[in-house]
């Protein structure tokens, strides 16, 4: 080549700022959370962004946003799981059944329940890769299976109703409890109270009591996968088994045991909120969940994750769940009507896939 060339080599070409920030899975939720904050900055009441107003809407984040990083794990890993809302109302079967009729201890209980849920998610998992049948179809099924078992179940084991009630009370007061339901730093919020830092009643109690465990869970999941993703040999393996199966089975990737322990993760994922919700309520019935697995997965999308598989971010999931408890309870702080939320999700969803898939093509040339 001429020595006064002015070609470069494409190995050493640096990227703009703009291509380096295009290529964030989670830019388009951390900018579509920005928006969805200036919005009702504008059109609430000031008590959504109080300390009590920020609790309000990121505990129905969270319940979400733990099932939506699951999703987008195994979005990434190129497989659906459609069952995890149904999962939701079989594990709160499971998990009554043994606190309530079998009179089981939450330690020997809340793992009795992860394993019936992990054990479904192998069997999602085995089908899948055994039949080569679309994970779509496969946990599609498993969708009504899951929520007929949880219908059949509860009658059975109830004589008839398909609510199973007095979970509160066989729980008492189990030592393992507060760390599943209820609010966390509770001594730490008082001492705030008194010093005149957040809000309080007349009585002088805080307005807010404590962090609702959930958000802990949500926020210590989020970083977990996070950390799995990016720096972990299994985080290259997911992403390698949803990108290309065969050059990832290829160069050594243990792509069925990866797939199958994704599934097993969504599962569980599904019947951790199953567990917090059932001690939150004191009771579950057959209906638990319903629709949990739309929402769960176009938070992943929200998230930046693509739904060919090979791309995600498990903080993009944290952010597009966040988005979501933002509307579905900011909306109760407008004049608005509260319809409009489900104009706001098909919306959402629509915007981040056009953004996934077109604008982040165009300046990035990726697939």
């Amino acid at each position: 080549m001429p020595a006064d060339s002015t070609v470069t080599d494409e190995r050493v070409r640096q990227e703009t700022v703009l291509a380096r920030l295009m290529k964030r899975p989670e830019l388009g939720a951390i900018a579509g959370l920005v928006l969805v904050t200036i919005f009702f900055m504008f059109t609430a009441n000031g008590a959504m962004f109080t300390l009590s107003g920020v609790m309000n809407f990121l505990t129905p984040a969270a319940q979400l946003g733990i099932l939506a990083i699951g999703a987008s794990l195994l979005m990434i890993g190129g497989e659906f799981d459609l069952s995890i809302g149904s999962m939701v109302a079989f594990a709160g079967m499971i998990f009554g059944a043994l606190v309530v009729n079998l009179g089981l201890p939450l330690i020997v209980a809340i793992p009795g329940t992860l394993v019936f849920a992990g054990l479904m998610g192998v069997v999602n998992g085995q089908l899948v890769i055994r039949t080569g049948l679309p994970s779509f179809i496969v946990t599609l099924a498993f969708l009504f299976i899951l929520r007929g078992l949880s219908l059949v179940g509860l009658k059975y084991i109830t004589g008839g109703s398909t609510q199973l009630r007095g979970v509160r009370d066989a729980v008492g007061d189990d030592w393992l409890a507060p760390f599943f339901s209820g609010d966390a730093f509770t001594g730490l919020f008082s001492t705030l109270a008194k010093w005149g830092w957040i809000d309080t009643f007349k009585s002088g109690a805080p307005k807010v009591p404590g962090v609702p465990v959930e958000i802990l869970w949500f926020i210590g999941i989020a970083l977990v996968a996070t950390w799995v993703l990016l720096r972990t040999p299994a985080g290259n393996w997911i992403f390698a088994a949803g990108g290309d199966r065969n050059a990832a089975s290829n160069s050594g990737v243990p792509v069925n045991r990866v797939k199958t322990t994704l599934f097993v993760v969504t599962a569980c994922c599904a019947a951790l909120v199953a567990i917090m919700t059932v001690i939150d309520a004191g009771s579950t019935d057959a209906r638990r969940g319903f629709q949990k697995e739309f929402e769960a997965i176009i938070a992943a999308v929200i998230g930046g994750t693509l739904l060919t598989g090979g791309y995600g971010s498990a903080i993009g999931a944290f952010f597009g769940s966040i988005i979501f408890g933002m509307v579905v309870i900011g909306l109760t702080y407008t004049t608005i009507d509260q319809d409009w939320f489900q104009v706001f999700l098909g919306g959402m969803l629509l915007l981040a896939v056009i953004f996934n898939n077109v604008i982040r093509k165009r300046v990035t040339g990726e697939r």
